[in-house]
């Protein structure tokens, strides 16, 4: 098997619940060496149970840590010298206290990277900042739903997730800058980015956002959910090819251009395995990045102070 991409890549962990570990545990899945930093308790999702905690930690190394302790800063201090970035996730009022940012870190490495990734920013506050919190405060629930009923909120984590995945990427695009230096992402902002078509149309031309039935594209027609007798069919046509077809297929006449679709919605409506793997004890989703030559080893999640005291 050959090396993944960023193997020789150390990466330290300060994170807890989601969005952090699961940045880090796509950056083991690449070949980092991942540790995890965790307090002598561990992470709180070891709390949650064994399938959750091994679905966000896979691949990584464990040392337990007192960081609030004088011995704790200590190891800190030799384990960030010798590493080429750190990831926390935690309030920022924590973060600063515990000595984790490229300010406090810069006397032991110049060329570390570290990752903020907080609610709303460094300068942003210690508000609560959950995956549904945010969501709600940024708008994507208000956009998901039937227009009749209340918000809806996606059966997954999908503001911690996307927050990791950018985490993920600003900590790349810095050591490859070959610089050391803090990187800030937060939950609201990359969420906010994530309206940006919605937001792009609102802020140039005032079409504020608002909801569709089965939850309709608001440029792409037909792009929905339809109810049928065997349940519900998704249905995406993104533009004037993918409808000929479709509509030979479906025995339609005219609606031929995507403006003539938009315009005529309501007459368009009328008328119209290899991703799970084992790491461990578990059978996990693998990694998103599939890169030529290069399968992932998908080791165990490790447990608790597994690589040292």
């Amino acid at each position: 098997m050959t090396d993944g991409p960023l193997h020789g890549i150390r990466i330290l962990e300060v994170g807890h619940m989601l969005a952090g570990p699961y940045a880090t545990m796509l950056l083991a899945d690449l070949g980092a060496e991942v540790t995890k930093l965790e307090p002598p308790a561990g992470d709180i999702s070891r709390q949650v149970g064994e399938v959750y905690f091994a679905s966000l930690n896979r691949g990584k190394r464990s040392v337990r840590l007192d960081l609030a302790t004088p011995a704790g800063q200590e190891r800190l201090a030799g384990l960030a010298a010798n590493a080429h970035a750190l990831l926390v996730n935690l309030k920022p009022s924590a973060i600063r206290r515990l000595g984790l940012t490229y300010d406090a870190l810069r006397r032991w490495n110049e060329r570390i990277v570290c990752v903020a990734l907080t609610g709303s920013g460094l300068a942003g506050g210690d508000d609560p900042a959950f995956d549904y919190l945010v969501q709600a405060a940024t708008g994507v629930a208000a956009l998901t739903g039937d227009p009749a009923g209340p918000p809806v909120l996606p059966g997954y984590s999908s503001a911690d997730n996307s927050a990791g995945l950018a985490a993920a990427l600003g900590l790349l695009a810095q050591i490859l800058s070959g610089r050391g230096g803090q990187v800030d992402v937060s939950m609201r902002d990359v969420m906010l980015s994530q309206l940006n078509y919605r937001a792009a149309a609102y802020l140039n031309e005032g079409a504020e956002p608002r909801r569709l039935p089965f939850g309709a594209h608001s440029y792409y027609v037909p792009a929905q959910l339809f109810p049928t007798a065997g349940g519900y069919l998704a249905l995406f046509v993104t533009h004037d090819g993918f409808w000929k077809s479709f509509a030979a297929e479906a025995g339609i006449e005219g609606f031929g251009t995507m403006a003539e679709r938009v315009a005529r919605r309501a007459e368009v409506l009328a008328a119209a395995p290899d991703a799970i793997v084992t790491a461990g004890d578990f059978k996990l989703v693998g990694s998103p990045v599939r890169i030529a030559g290069y399968h992932p080893a998908y080791r165990a999640a490790p447990r608790l102070g597994q690589h040292g005291a």
